[in-house]
């Protein structure tokens, strides 16, 4: 098997010939952390990589040209990464990135898409959504008219028919989906403050969003999919916290649920039923209704609010999972790290529809010395549940 065989079968549940050797991905602060600690240094990171800027890897679908741990990737013979189309499904034409306030060592930034971010100058921590271009029906409107016009143009590279003829004989998986979702999007375009608020004051033009942001989503990966066939799509939430959703579930029923019902019947016409959802926090309450909105995939499972991916699986034994490895167990060093791995590793991987690796960005905190012990014990197991382990 290819990885993209391998992951079609770990996904559906089937039986592969061995266990991807993925990560999500690190924090540009630990793999410099690494260089000093004996990782070689051989592609390097750019300059302006800041410590707290993430490096999604393997699992988390990146586009060809993203910034990646590629030292980490080729000292651990990771698999081929899962990559995404680069389909820009968000604001054409983009808004001009450039700096709002200058407060020394705090700014706030406009982004491409119009979102606003307060951000620490020395990128440290992520930044925080402070507001964005939709204000209230009107501003709303106007966004729509202007940035989510459902056609290609402008919104894929210029070697687009170049990418379609290497897509056609690839041997990695490949996705649809950028920073997106039925929450994640009206995030940044408001804020989480006025989001939320939202809800309540003008619930009219939430559900206008929504269904048109699945309209547009729609018209877009419609015109990719006559191109070229995918194995999966993505969809980033972040909407729930450590201790539960951001909003009830009888309000994702009523605002979200509809736009991933159509949304996902749509993908099952041409034949992609692996739909990827990422949201940090407690989800227990939301999983449900994932699943009933036609979602299959889920991560990245955050240990520390509660997610358990024993007990998820038990309760759901038909959900794929990517994640959940607790990456406090790195920090805590070889007897943390074997609780860890042999408490939800073995189980897991008996049950299938299942991808180990950390549950998030691995940490500044981690030595190269843990991840390195951590690796060689989950790839130990990985190995005892392969039917074979050729990894040239």
């Amino acid at each position: 098997m290819n990885t993209r065989e391998r992951f079609m079968a770990i996904m559906n549940f089937e039986e592969p010939d061995r266990h991807l050797v993925w990560e999500f991905g690190y924090w540009g602060g630990t793999v410099r952390r690494w260089y000093r600690e004996g990782l070689p240094r051989v592609h390097g990171l750019r300059d302006g990589i800041a410590d707290g800027t993430g490096l999604f890897n393997e699992s988390a679908g990146v586009p060809l040209n993203r910034d990646t741990a590629l030292d980490v990737h080729d000292y651990f013979k990771m698999d081929p990464y899962l990559v995404r189309v680069p389909l820009n499904i968000g604001a054409y034409p983009q808004f001009e990135a450039k700096t709002i306030e200058d407060h020394g060592d705090w700014y706030i930034w406009q982004e491409w898409d119009g979102c606003l971010r307060k951000e620490l100058k020395n990128r440290t921590s992520l930044p925080t959504i402070v507001g964005g271009p939709v204000k209230d029906r009107e501003s709303w409107e106007k966004y729509k008219a202007e940035r989510l016009r459902p056609n290609l143009e402008g919104r894929l590279p210029d070697n687009w028919s170049q990418l379609v003829a290497e897509y056609k004989k690839r041997d990695y998986p490949l996705g649809l989906g950028q920073t997106h979702g039925f929450f994640g999007t009206p995030r940044y375009l408001m804020g989480v403050e006025e989001l939320l608020t939202k809800y309540y004051d003008d619930p009219e033009m939430m559900k206008d969003i929504n269904n048109h942001l699945a309209d547009f989503w729609i018209a877009l990966f419609d015109g990719v999919l006559k191109d070229v066939d995918v194995d999966t799509v993505f969809i980033w939430e972040d909407m729930c916290y450590k201790g539960g959703p951001l909003i009830s579930p009888a309000m994702f029923r009523e605002f979200i649920l509809p736009g991933y019902k159509k949304l996902t019947d749509f993908l099952k016409d041409y034949g992609v039923t692996l739909v990827q959802v990422d949201s940090d926090g407690d989800i227990w309450k939301l999983i449900p209704l994932w699943i009933e909105g036609g979602v299959t995939v889920l991560y990245p499972f955050e240990v520390a609010a509660g997610m358990d991916v024993v007990e998820v699986r038990k309760a759901f034994p038909n959900l794929a999972i990517t994640g959940g490895i607790d990456k406090r167990a790195l920090i805590g060093g070889r007897e943390a790290i074997d609780r860890e791995l042999e408490y939800r590793v073995p189980f897991m991987l008996e049950q299938g529809g299942f991808i180990p690796n950390v549950d998030h960005m691995v940490s500044m905190d981690v030595s190269f010395e843990n991840f390195k012990y951590y690796r060689e014990k989950l790839d130990q197991m990985l190995k005892e549940h392969s039917k074979s382990w050729d990894r040239d």
